[in-house]
């Protein structure tokens, strides 16, 4: 667990919060926002993708193609909406809470797509003790982006 002397998030008065986070955190969050982004609206059909837009009917192809259709795209653009609120706020120190809760929302959709990525079924799942450098990496990447969502949780 990462120590910090100040929260990740502190609410203030007015509906606002302070964000403290490196201008290396900032940009790292921002990068991988915008790589979301990019990859939902050029490589939609991305495997790492389906825990984003799991089927709302497994046995009925009719139903779940109308799900798709209608409601898909809608979660699509809250998705990609979010991201870009993750990308455009990153470098400000304050933030409202719709940025708050889309910050929680784009998060929680990197970490999906990376907790895909890597075959994690649920919370105690861990590295494999043979895993390489560049995986090692990605699941430090998966608990920080863990440790950023709970406290922006919190926080709200």
């Amino acid at each position: 667990m990462l120590r910090r002397r100040r929260p990740l998030l502190e609410a203030r008065a007015g509906g606002r919060w302070v964000l403290h986070l490196d201008a290396d955190e900032r940009a790292f969050l921002a990068r991988l926002a915008g790589e979301l982004a990019a990859l939902l609206q050029h490589d939609p059909d991305d495997p790492g993708l389906r825990r984003l837009f799991p089927p709302a009917h497994t046995d009925d192809i009719a139903s779940e193609a109308e799900y798709q259709i209608h409601l898909g795209a809608d979660l699509r653009a809250s998705r990609e909406a979010s991201l870009g609120i993750l990308a455009a706020t990153a470098e400000r120190t304050t933030l409202d809470e719709g940025e708050v809760t889309a910050w929680v929302q784009a998060l929680n959709a990197v970490r999906l797509v990376l907790g895909t990525r890597l075959g994690i079924a649920d919370d105690s799942d861990e590295p494999p003790p043979d895993a390489d450098e560049a995986t090692t990496t990605v699941w430090a990447v998966y608990d920080f982006l863990g440790w950023l969502l709970d406290r922006a949780v919190r926080s709200l």
